[in-house]
């Protein structure tokens, strides 16, 4: 009997601090997802005010008379549609072609036997540690070379080829765990490579695809030194580059560069929250080598 009273009270105990364990990580959690929505509420407010306010008004106080109306105005008079739709046709070009060679390479590399395949593996996995930086200049004196600068061609070539290591790296444990008996039976029905990789490999790893794919459409929608250093003519250029056309010798419209910066974050912030769950999904179907 008193045995029995004290195991309660033991798991009394034990029940109140787990209650007081997950009440303290909520609470740090909360405060880490506010801390990440203040620079957003932050330049929220920012693209809604004049330059006067700008520097007048503390960094989140609402204006008097918001300024909707700098939206319409980068909208009409900054180009900022042309930069929008240049940003959505690369970002989705320079994407379709990272994760369909990616896959190329993961699946020569992990389900076809052949001399060199970890030497070549490890090509591509050198290539995550050079620095962007350091390549601008090579690319650009060979962009010039082929007539490709101020080309949207060498954008998305520069996109792709830095992207392929990491995209790689994230199908690679998702490939090692694939059955291999599901491929065995498709040669021994008299199916080519080409059609099991189509047929079968490919909608097998569609989470883990669709986790490369969110992955290298936020890095090219925001990516900005390729653009800046490659391209010139505002026909070509994207968002990240545009903002820099409200940027004067003598005045700088801030509200104007702040509804810029509104406008492009908010369609990556949207495809980020819907499929952020993919995110998750594929990144631990693929941590995992069977």
């Amino acid at each position: 009997m008193v045995q029995h009273a004290l195991n309660r009270q033991v798991g009394s105990s034990r029940g109140l601090w787990n209650r007081a364990g997950y009440a303290l990580l909520y609470v740090i959690l909360i405060a880490a997802a506010v801390l990440q929505l203040l620079p957003l509420i932050w330049l929220l407010l920012f693209s809604l005010k004049n330059n006067q306010e700008v520097f007048n008004l503390p960094p989140f106080a609402l204006p008097p008379q918001p300024h909707w109306d700098n939206y319409a105005k980068v909208w009409s008079n900054g180009n900022i549609g042309t930069y929008f739709m240049n940003s959505v046709w690369i970002t989705i070009v320079s994407l379709v072609l990272t994760v369909l060679l990616a896959s190329f390479v993961t699946f020569a590399v992990t389900r076809m036997r052949w001399k060199g395949s970890s030497f070549v593996l490890g090509l591509f996995m050198v290539g995550m540690m050079i620095p962007v930086h350091s390549t601008l200049i090579p690319l650009f004196s060979m962009f010039q070379k082929l007539n490709l600068t101020d080309n949207p061609l060498s954008v998305i070539l520069s996109y792709v080829a830095f992207n392929l290591p990491t995209t790689i790296m994230i199908l690679l444990g998702f490939y090692y765990a694939l059955p291999g008996e599901v491929e065995e039976a498709a040669v021994m029905d008299g199916c080519s490579v080409n059609r099991m990789f189509f047929r079968i490999v490919l909608p097998m790893t569609s989470s883990v695809m669709a986790t490369t794919a969110i992955i290298n459409m936020i890095y090219n929608w925001n990516e900005f030194i390729f653009v800046n250093t490659f391209i010139s003519s505002d026909q070509y250029k994207t968002l990240t580059v545009g903002v820099q056309n409200f940027i004067g010798q003598y005045t700088t419209d801030w509200g104007a560069i702040g509804a810029t910066l509104m406008i492009s974050i908010l369609p990556i912030l949207l495809v980020f929250l819907i499929l952020s769950d993919r995110i998750v999904e594929g990144i631990a179907a693929g941590s995992v080598k069977g």
